[in-house]
């Protein structure tokens, strides 16, 4: 059966109602382990169990040190040794009420992430997904366009990988405060942002289109790179590997004897990995039957028996290189390349414009970032390159921040200290790529008449 076909509501309200009878059972052990607190998850088997727990467990900040999946059969039983992200055991006695009241009314979220891209609605702001060609100076594009349609940006994630890139901007109305819900408006922010998506580089082409469910963020930008194919390389394409030069190793084989595809992982461990690997592999059609995970250490395992949803184990070398390309894609998507930079002070409309557009006439690029409103103040993370690919210099990050503000804008100054060494090493006279896109940019944003000049943005 496919994934999307027309019995699928049917089969949802099926699974609802055994939910019902057969609700989610948690249970915290904080005695067994002395280093870390159990989680004990017991309930009916669907599908998509294992991505809602993991999901709600990421969503608490909390490390999985370790985890023994089984859900063969009808019922779906996970053991999870986790830790707060300081590395103690859980101090918190109501954990397991926040776990099981999240996971009650859920039911099968992950099928509501249907669509592409597009803008949708909450009764706090409307909703912009984004994908197409990554660039020098694309993000402070877009941020442009949000600000001369009178856009409130009031929280951001941006992803980018093998130069692709993914972001789910919300946005509400600058003088209202209010979502943005007028159709024409609406379509003549679509249309600005994908002549700003298409560039004249896209090959590929970004999309776009309405989505009317809401989304888990990081989930969403999974399922974003993962339909734009960032896993694909080609001539264009820049591929590295985690810092360090430390690669994710995938092996995946069939296991005969028991009818299933075994697939092992093995990478530096970090914050949210089980997450990522898991949202890949339900967004590849593929069921996790059992699984064991260790991340006690610097290094990571992870070893699942998996099938595709239609009962089968991987059957041909091209499925098997496939699903080695989407694993190693989904432990990077969220590794941050590049110097740190947080902006913290207050909010207003344009602001990341501004800072965005300083960046770029800096010659920076922004691999990835971060972007919330508390109240009225607006706390922002950038990590950020040379717009040719090398590291920061440290001239760069005083011009950066005396331009910004020192008092609103951290640097880690030991990242700072290695990328001027390492830049004046690479360091060469005449010729600035950054230039070169930087002027490209704003070319493109007269051509669309949102802005005088790049140095009259405010």
């Amino acid at each position: 059966m496919h994934y999307w076909s027309p019995s699928l509501d049917v089969d949802h309200e099926f699974e609802k109602l055994v939910n019902r009878m057969h609700p989610p059972r948690v249970t915290i052990d904080h005695i067994t382990d002395k280093t870390s607190t159990l989680i004990k998850v017991d309930s009916a088997n669907k599908r998509g169990s294992l991505l809602e727990v993991v999901q709600v467990l990421t969503d608490l900040n909390l490390l999985i040190k370790r985890a023994y999946i089984s859900s063969d059969g009808g019922w779906f039983m996970d053991v999870f040794h986790v830790t707060d992200q300081y590395g103690n055991k859980l101090s918190e006695n109501n954990v397991a009420d926040r776990i099981q009241q999240s996971l009650g009314p859920r039911g099968c979220s992950f099928r509501s992430l249907r669509g592409s891209v597009g803008v949708q609605h909450s009764s706090e702001n409307t909703t912009i997904e984004l994908t197409g060609r990554d660039r020098p100076g694309l993000l402070s594009e877009i941020f442009a366009v949000l600000t001369d349609l009178k856009c409130n940006v009031v929280g951001s994630e941006i992803w980018t990988h093998n130069s692709r890139m993914a972001s789910i901007v919300y946005i509400t109305d600058d003088e209202s405060g209010l979502p943005i819900d007028n159709p024409d408006r609406l379509a003549k922010i679509k249309h600005l942002l994908l002549s700003v998506l298409k560039g004249d580089l896209d090959r590929r082409g970004a999309q776009t289109a309405v989505s009317v469910e809401s989304t888990h963020t990081q989930r969403r930008l999974h399922q974003l790179m993962y339909a734009d194919r960032d896993y694909d390389t080609d001539e264009y394409d820049i591929v590295s590997d985690e810092p360090g030069g430390h690669k994710p190793v995938v092996t995946v084989e069939n296991c005969v004897e028991k009818d299933y595809t075994v697939v092992n992982l093995r990478c530096v461990d970090r914050p949210k990995l089980l997450f990522d690997t898991v949202c890949t592999l339900t967004d590849m059609q593929y069921v996790v039957f059992h699984a064991t995970i260790i991340a006690e250490g610097h290094e990571a395992l992870q070893e699942f028996y998996i099938r595709h949803t239609d009962g089968c184990p991987i059957s041909s070398e091209a499925e098997r290189q496939r699903v080695i390309h989407c694993l190693e894609a989904a432990v990077k998507r969220r590794v941050s390349k590049g110097l740190r930079l947080e902006l913290c002070g207050e909010d207003r409309v344009g602001l990341l414009s501004d800072v965005t557009r300083i960046f770029r006439e800096n010659g920076l690029s922004v691999t990835r970032a971060e972007v919330t409103t508390r109240g009225s103040t607006a706390v922002n993370t950038f990590y950020v390159i040379d717009s040719s690919g090398n590291q920061v210099k440290s001239e760069t990050i005083e011009a950066v921040r005396n331009a910004i503000g020192e008092s609103v804008l951290k640097v880690n100054e030991d990242e700072a200290l290695t990328c001027s060494t390492s830049s004046r090493q690479r360091q060469t006279g005449g010729f600035s790529l950054g230039n070169l896109f930087r002027n490209r940019s704003e070319r493109f944003l007269y051509n669309l008449g949102l802005i005088r000049s790049c140095s009259e943005v405010a």
